[in-house]
């Protein structure tokens, strides 16, 4: 038999025998797995192979990124979409798809002759082989938008822009800076100072575990970005470790550092002026009494 008459013929097996071979389908697919309804799962089950029974009847078993096979891939991939979000496996998706050979492997043993089964059990294989991998392609790059969307998010939070004072603002950093991280930390921290109208920006390293070349780069490049919005920068939170890498590296940072968040801050209220007094249990600032006894 040719291969366009295997074709034909296994269109018409999926056609003709679709009901049962779904419910062959779904006995075999069925491990008692909860994620998903019996209902939920013999629609999805209905509508690929209903599609699946057109496309084989007009298009090419051998090429199914074809026009043919538009409807077959849309479903496979929003039902890999589907999968990937409710928490399943690569392998368990996959399986979905590679399970639907056993019910039309049985079809074609009861229904063809020797000198047919051959042709469309090779067509079979093939057409469910392509499909099964674009179901994993399909899943991964879901996957991958997935993780890469909760990264963004985490980043987000991650490099909160905090307000001290009139005029001052503070960005803890905390775990490793990398360029798409700098790329968020600039972003919101100009955002910040323009919305505050802040003087002083402080970038305190405290969380951040090493500091080499790469990463003092991006610190420089954030303080670089903030002084083009017209605020100064103070970096804080650099220990003795940091301070000796940076020195064996021959970093310039040219930039006020700290030691800690307090000083920084200290700093950053010197700088516009203000200053923090100790107020006694009367209320009234040490400086005010001593004034007072001046007087």
């Amino acid at each position: 038999m040719a291969k366009s008459a295997a074709q034909g013929a296994l269109a018409r097996l999926i056609t003709d025998g679709e009901a049962e071979i779904l419910a062959d389908w779904l006995r075999t697919f069925a491990t008692g797995e909860t994620r998903i309804s019996e209902q939920e799962a013999k629609a999805q089950g209905k509508d690929l192979l209903h599609a699946l029974g057109k496309a084989v009847a007009d298009g090419n078993v051998a090429d199914i990124g074809s026009p043919d096979y538009d409807e077959v891939r849309d479903l496979l991939t929003g039902f890999s979409r589907s999968r990937a979000l409710q928490g399943f496996s690569p392998s368990e998706t996959a399986t979905f798809v590679f399970s639907l050979k056993q019910p039309l492997f049985e079809r074609i043993r009861s229904t063809a002759d020797v000198k047919t089964a051959a042709d469309q059990l090779w067509a079979m294989s093939s057409l469910l082989d392509q499909l099964g991998m674009f179901t994993v392609e399909a899943f991964q790059k879901t996957r991958d938008e997935l993780i890469m969307r909760q990264r963004e998010e985490i980043e987000e939070l991650s490099t909160p822009v905090v307000k001290l004072w009139e005029g001052i603002v503070a960005l803890p950093l905390i775990g490793t800076l990398d360029s798409g991280r700098t790329q968020v930390v600039m972003q919101n921290l100009l955002e910040t100072i323009v919305q505050t109208g802040a003087e002083i920006a402080i970038l305190d390293i405290t969380g951040v575990p090493t500091v080499d070349t790469l990463v003092a780069q991006h610190l420089l490049k954030t303080v670089s970005a903030a002084r083009l919005m017209g605020a100064d920068c103070i970096i804080s939170g650099i220990r003795p470790q940091i301070a000796q890498t940076i020195v064996q590296l021959g970093v310039q940072l040219n930039v006020v550092s700290k030691a800690t968040l307090a000083d920084a801050l200290a700093l950053a209220l010197k700088r516009t002026g203000r200053t923090v007094e100790k107020v006694n249990k009367s209320g009234r600032s040490d400086g005010a009494l001593a004034a007072e006894m001046r007087g």
